[in-house]
């Protein structure tokens, strides 16, 4: 019965250190999940889930296949190569040119326990390469773990919202933050995670170019890689491929993960694809450090990683391989497969803006329209994101707020994929009952 007894959720929030549902905006994505997991275990109501970007769709049966077979082969009791099996770099690097059209040789393929690894490891890396660029550049709004990781590992941290800055203003306000000297590394999604927004083919020539001459390396996080469906890509070595910055750059890496992709996110499977100019540079602060002959490749590889995780999961690698190897063959369409995704998006966002929601970053560049995918914001009058989740949590709704993104706008990140056939009706009714009592008021 909604709306929720508010007694009730105010001291599950209490019990998980918050005072009250008013300080939900505060809470971490994973804090406000088991928050509503125990409101729904104490109300026996079950929530319309939009706040954790879990895939929703059943993990790639090829990579399930390809562990078991090389677990039943031995692989669990011999440590993996923390360098990456020798199939995993073959086809991570025909998977890159099959989907991306760059060349990145195998050597320059390293897996990682996710891309949350690989961002950790990358910034870390990269903070010790010059003392006096001690700052990672994020395009805002972004994953907000990502700058967690940056002050856990005491990397200052700067950012503007793209939304701002589009077409040639966005080189200004690049420019403008590299030009300090203390810029690092940029790092950014396309599609962006919270926004959906992506950034134009000319954009990223700007990033490049605007990269080279400032040596500031650029991360370029391809999560929901080909998952602009306002274009129909997803078929092997053939244009368009996914935009990208390593077209107009070398000093970029990126980060490709399976969770979306091949919804493979419980196994942790990514790899790093690294531009071979920037993986085989030496550098005298990483030679000093390490003592060693400085190379980033083999530093960011044998020193960080290492120290990190020894390597990731053999069978995980084996799963990985045969993915990239069935996408690259034709028989894994992957692409076709997460475009379920953006249907879903169009009917939650129909659903919401019925009952009296916005979408918050409702155009790309041009104005055209954000395309529908994994992520979408959503707002309801002049609320900020912090007052509409305090209400929403009361009707069985959950998402995050955007604050905790570095969004500039008001509003909240939902995402498409939790949600099943069934719940869209539930969903309308919810949000009905909501406006019916607030918007008047």
């Amino acid at each position: 019965m909604f709306p929720l007894d508010k007694q009730l959720v105010d001291q599950t929030c209490i019990d998980f250190g918050l005072r009250n549902a008013r300080e939900l905006g505060n809470a971490s994505i994973r804090q406000l999940v088991g928050v509503v997991k125990d409101i729904e275990r104490a109300t026996g109501e079950e929530f319309i889930h939009m706040e954790l970007g879990e895939p929703g769709l059943p993990a790639e049966a090829i990579g399930i296949a390809a562990e078991h077979k090389a677990l039943k082969e031995g692989c669990g009791s011999h440590y993996p190569l923390i360098t990456g099996i020798p199939e995993v770099k073959h086809w991570g690097s025909e998977f890159v040119r099959a989907f991306i059209g760059l060349d990145i040789p195998p050597d320059c393929i390293v897996p990682t326990v996710g891309s949350m690894q690989a961002a950790f490891a990358l910034n870390l890396t990269i903070s010790q390469f010059d003392k006096e660029r001690d700052t990672v550049l994020f395009i805002d709004p972004c994953f907000p773990v990502q700058k967690q990781q940056c002050a856990v590992i005491g990397v200052r941290v700067d950012a503007f919202d793209v939304a701002d800055f589009r077409g040639e203003a966005f080189g200004e306000e690049l420019e403008r933050h590299f030009q300090t000297g203390r810029i690092a590394a940029v790092l950014f999604s396309n599609p962006n995670n919270p926004s959906w927004m992506c950034l134009t083919e000319r954009e990223l020539e700007i990033l490049g170019r605007l990269a080279t001459r400032y040596n500031v390396m650029v991360i370029e996080d391809l999560a929901y890689l080909n998952m602009d469906f306002r274009e129909q890509r997803g078929m092997p070595y053939e244009p368009p491929f996914q935009p990208t910055v390593g077209r107009y750059t070398n000093n970029c890496v990126h980060m490709i993960s399976c969770s979306k992709m091949f919804s493979y996110a419980g196994q942790r499977a990514a790899i790093v694809a690294m531009n071979p100019y920037l993986a085989h540079r030496p550098y005298p602060a990483l030679a000093e450090r390490y003592h060693n002959d400085g190379e980033f490749l083999r530093n960011f590889i044998y020193i960080v990683l290492y120290s990190l995780s020894a390597g990731v999961t053999h069978s995980v690698q084996h799963a990985m391989a045969a993915m990239f190897k069935a996408a690259c063959q034709g028989k894994l369409r992957f692409v076709e497969n997460t475009r379920e995704y953006a249907r879903r998006a169009r009917r939650i966002k129909e659903i919401m803006e019925k009952n009296g929601f916005r979408i918050v970053y409702d155009k790309d560049a041009d104005g055209q329209p954000v395309g529908d995918g994994f992520f979408f914001t959503f707002g309801y009058r002049d609320w900020t994101g912090e007052q509409l989740l305090n209400k929403l949590i009361y009707y069985g709704v959950s998402a995050i707020t955007l604050t905790n993104t570095g969004a500039q706008r008001e509003g909240m990140r939902g995402c498409a994929s939790a949600i099943r056939e069934d719940q869209y009706e539930e969903l309308d009714r919810r949000l009905a009952l909501f406006n019916k009592e607030y918007e008047h008021m």
